[in-house]
């Protein structure tokens, strides 16, 4: 059904190119990729290995000539919602079918750590939606279990943790060009006068900076997508370092998810006068 519908909307002229996934060199290696004939979208491929969110490529897309057809699950409409609310995204350019999903696989078969605890059973954008029920089969699960345990380690042993882990990086910046929120025309890790431009971590601090900016960068932003830790190399749960963030966001503003609305102010770019303060204030919601 899904490339029936592409297939009638190039017909018709409505959209010019149709952003989805192609086959890889493995079953499980699907890419994301543009079609922009019907006999292109012969490669279309939608299946348990479409993981990837497109919603950062639409950055690109929206800059294009005519618009864009976009297949989007209902956890990649929250981070199309947030790049709406940050305005970069031209809604205007991009034409939203949204897919029904079950949940996404690794390459070992295993759920991805973001459909463990999916977030995203209803399309928060779309202008069509194919397989909307399929979306309810995606089991429920506690997001927040994994930041809990490292909370209840000591200093030491968070730090240890955190030490152990970003000792992995090897400085790809595959992260942070696969994150919908880091999504800056230039990056302050890309600018040669920061000192910090090279590929390789020379010190230890250098390893820990570069994350711990990138997510205070997001923090309020992300959506949990989890696509850094989907395609870091080291298996690094860069996912855990934004969830942290997320659940003292919740504890100390209130439940609050990114891209839930794309008119929304998150709640670190809206002051109020209960605001609280962390350094100050140190109760938070459930205590």
């Amino acid at each position: 059904m899904i490339k029936e519908k592409a297939a009638q909307l190039l017909r018709e002229g409505k959209v010019a190119r149709v952003l989805g996934w192609e086959a890889g060199e493995f079953a499980y290696d699907l890419t994301p990729a543009y079609f922009e004939t019907e006999e292109e979208l012969k490669n279309l491929v939608y299946n348990e290995y479409s993981g990837a969110n497109l919603s950062k490529y639409l950055i690109a897309a929206s800059k294009m000539e005519g618009v864009t057809l976009a297949l989007l699950k209902p956890c990649d409409t929250l981070s199309f919602n947030q790049l709406l609310n940050e305005h970069r995204i031209n809604r205007e350019k991009v034409y939203v079918l949204g897919v029904g999903c079950k949940g996404m696989k690794d390459q070992n078969g295993e759920l991805l750590l973001k459909c463990k605890c999916c977030k995203g059973k209803e399309f928060k954008a779309f202008d069509e939606v194919i397989d909307d029920e399929e979306c309810r089969n995606v089991p429920e699960s506690d997001r927040f279990e994994e930041v809990r345990r490292i909370e209840a380690m000591s200093a030491e042993e968070r730090f240890a943790f955190w030490r152990n882990e970003l000792s992995k990086c090897i400085r790809c910046n595959a992260c942070r060009n696969v994150c919908p929120a880091c999504s800056c025309i230039k990056c302050v890790f890309d600018n040669p006068k920061s000192g910090v431009a090279a590929k390789a971590n020379t010190d230890d601090f250098e390893e820990n900076m570069f994350h711990i900016i990138r997510a205070y960068h997001v923090a309020g932003r992300c959506t949990d997508c989890g696509e850094c830790s989907r395609v870091c190399p080291q298996g690094i749960p860069l996912h855990l370092l934004n969830r942290k963030f997320i659940k003292d966001i919740n504890e100390l503003y209130g439940e609050y998810q990114a891209g839930e609305d794309p008119e929304a102010r998150g709640p670190l770019t809206n002051y109020t006068q209960g605001d609280a303060e962390p350094s100050v204030v140190r109760e938070r919601s459930g205590e």
